[in-house]
């Protein structure tokens, strides 16, 4: 169980989340959705530990990951991963070493200082590559690769930290729409062979509801929105959104990819039933 208890962040006078208060079942799929600015990023930040909450506390498993220091935040960092929109992988160095060092933190400082990786530990990042499709590009040097290609890599990285949970920020939002759809075909699957809670911030409605059988949306840095994808009303999305210069509703269109979320089967995932969108 995630525990996000009144949590508020504010740079100077600027307040990015305030007073967020949700809980996050294991195995759960979840979209966090909002206009930009609506304070989704810094949430996810504030629960990976990248940044602290000014108020308030988040709890895993009933401990305070927000006191976290040393250690046990280096601990709780692996245990959280986290997947970003900009891949954040290591251009110059092939394909193989990014994803061996999503277990720099199950490591000792020497063995990861001396750059040494088991044969064990590279069968286990072959294997986290063949299972997104792209053991062929072990060799290659990351930055040669597409941008899909990357962010599968990105995420064969995430799963070599064995987390408890995954952060995705953003994940397929500088991807075209096939890519965009592997890469979270990629991300339900974890979800639902796993059972690893996904957390995962998108800007697109119809992917929202075709992935995630939970949709949290943000305002103004503040939750307007929590429920399961068909309680996603028009009312509801115009409080996520708000309205246009005319005052007039936001078009789903504006929030949609042309992923085919109407082809995508109905699934039993970790969290519960999640059911197919069929269209806008």
């Amino acid at each position: 169980m995630l525990e996000i208890r009144n949590v508020s962040r504010r740079f100077g006078k600027k307040t990015a989340v305030d007073s967020v208060a949700l809980e996050i079942e294991q195995g759960q799929m979840v979209g966090i959705i909002g206009r930009s600015g609506a304070g989704k990023s810094t949430l996810l930040r504030m629960i990976n530990r990248l940044i602290d909450p000014t108020d308030g506390a988040i709890f895993f498993d009933g401990k305070e990951v927000s006191a976290h220091r040393g250690g046990t935040l280096r601990r709780w960092q692996r245990d959280c991963a986290m997947v970003f929109q900009q891949f954040n992988l290591v251009p110059r160095l092939d394909v193989l070493t990014n994803v061996l060092l999503g277990r720099l933190n199950h490591r000792s400082t020497a063995l990861n200082l001396m750059g040494i990786f088991s044969r064990e530990e590279r069968a286990m990042a072959l294997g986290a590559l063949e299972r997104l499709d792209i053991a062929q590009t072990a060799l290659q040097r990351a930055g040669t690769l597409s941008g899909g290609q990357q962010q599968r890599v990105a995420i064969a990285r995430a799963l070599m930290q064995q987390p408890k949970l995954i952060l995705a920020d953003e994940p397929i939002a500088s991807l075209d729409p096939m890519n965009a759809k592997v890469v979270m075909d990629s991300l339900r699957d974890i979800n639902l062979r796993e059972g690893i809670t996904v957390i995962t911030n998108l800007h697109t409605l119809d992917t929202a509801r075709a992935y995630c059988n939970r949709i949290i949306g943000m305002a103004g840095g503040k939750v307007v929105f929590d429920g399961p994808p068909e309680e996603l009303t028009r009312e509801a999305v115009r409080l996520v959104y708000g309205a246009d210069a005319n005052g007039e509703e936001i078009s789903e269109a504006i929030t949609s990819t042309s992923i085919r979320a109407e082809r995508l089967p109905r699934i039993e995932s970790a969290g519960s039933l999640v059911p197919a969108f069929a269209g806008h």
